[in-house]
């Protein structure tokens, strides 16, 4: 029959357990608690300018014509992204008729202050007439992306 303290040795071993599981977590857990850290702290401490940087329209005839000019842009730094959005219908009036054409728009992400280079590249290399380059400033955003397009894209 037992009775009386619990012995030393049933302490020791429960606290010994006890750091060992603690050491454990601790050592795992590092590598997600810093990223988690990280982001937050990445999110919360980047700054943006309302308008810095603007989302640009240009309306394309086909998808060829769409790629050569996305690839263009890019390459020569106009704009950090440029998604191509297939198979639009663009109703419109030109030359006192109305007209009704499949398009392909392009979403470009740049700079404001690259837009004026931006339009000049688009109307040297389209084959419209008169091209499509509108701009809508980006008021607020992803921290971490509007920071990844002022860095691809220079001022």
């Amino acid at each position: 029959m037992r009775s009386g303290a619990p012995r030393a040795e049933t302490f020791q071993s429960g606290s010994l357990k006890a750091l060992v599981l603690t050491a454990l977590l601790s050592v795992f857990m590092f590598q997600l608690l810093r990223t988690v850290g990280l982001r937050a702290f990445s999110m919360a401490s980047e700054t943006y300018m309302s308008g810095t940087h603007s989302a640009a329209f240009v309306t394309c005839p086909n998808d060829t014509v769409a790629k050569d000019l996305a690839r263009g842009i890019v390459e020569r730094k106009l704009a950090a992204c440029v998604n191509i959005v297939p198979a639009i219908k663009s109703v419109y009036e030109w030359q006192g008729k109305i007209e009704e054409d499949n398009e392909v728009l392009l979403m470009i992400k740049t700079r404001s202050s690259r837009v004026p280079a931006l339009a000049e590249y688009v109307r040297s290399n389209h084959p419209y007439e008169v091209a499509e380059v509108i701009s809508l400033p980006i008021e607020q955003g992803n921290p971490p992306y509007l920071k990844w397009i002022g860095d691809v894209v220079p001022e």
